[in-house]
């Protein structure tokens, strides 16, 4: 496959959306917002997109008061919101996001320089916000470049050209889609784990129990490198975690 040329030092500059996939965030998407307000200050090239899957709750409200633009979804899905919302979006650099992950302070910067210095997509170092020595041992690992350490919760930068000649995320899939578009970025452009870190929520391992948590998280990997279909691996989630996302 072609690459896809490298870009110019005046992409440091370049507009960055920052796409956040929603469903049922009433009450959490709001704090997020502020804090991307606080943490990037006055940007005139910066966007806040939210794509709803049109919750029953009040978070497309919620978002839209925080300063969002809204757009609804009509399916509901991760990869799905999330190829939506990069269609709708305006900036030259999308920045996928979720609505209980919080990046670092001036992390627009450093996703532009990254993408200044000729990287065409990236990430950032994952941490937890739990005190668990366990969770600390896991996210320190998603440091490396291998792609078994790549989770949806450390966010993904992408240059928009590099995304739309990837081909967008794969919407058949319902877990690990996140793995998949990463080891299709990393065959067109540089990918680069910015050091961070980001901190993403531990709500599902308080309610799951981080031990057992992941432990299914494990199990699910296994399934998904011996080839086991995107079916049987949602079958597992959905009877194994209390959640209501997937």
């Amino acid at each position: 496959m072609r690459s896809v040329p490298w870009p110019t030092a005046s992409d440091g500059a370049a507009s960055i959306s920052i796409i956040i996939p929603t469903y049922k965030e009433a009450g959490s998407i709001g704090r997020l917002l502020h804090h991307l307000r606080l943490v990037t200050g006055p940007d005139a090239d910066l966007e806040l997109l939210v794509v709803d899957a049109h919750s029953p709750d009040d978070t497309a409200a919620e978002a839209r008061q925080a300063g969002a633009r809204v757009v609804l979804c009509s399916r509901k899905g991760r990869a799905v919101q999330l190829n939506f919302g990069a269609a709708q979006a305006t900036g030259r650099i999308l920045y996928f996001l979720h609505a209980d992950t919080y990046p670092p302070a001036g992390f627009t910067a450093e996703i532009r320089q990254a993408v200044a210095q000729g990287a065409g997509a990236g990430c950032y170092r994952l941490a937890f916000d739990h005190p668990s020595w366990f969770l600390k041992a896991n996210a320190w690992f998603t440091r490396f470049g291998l792609n078994v350490f790549r989770f949806g919760d450390q966010s993904l930068f992408v240059r928009q050209d590099v995304f739309e000649q990837a081909g967008g995320y794969r919407e058949d899939m319902l877990v690990f889609e996140d793995q998949d578009v990463a080891r299709r970025l990393k065959r067109l452009a540089p990918f680069r784990v910015l050091p961070g870190p980001i901190v993403t929520s531990a709500r599902k391992y308080r309610d799951n129990g981080v031990w057992r948590l992941q432990g299914i998280y494990y199990l699910i990997t296994a399934m998904y490198q011996l080839g086991l279909s995107q079916q049987k691996m949602v079958d597992v989630y959905r009877r194994l975690i209390r959640q209501d996302k997937v």
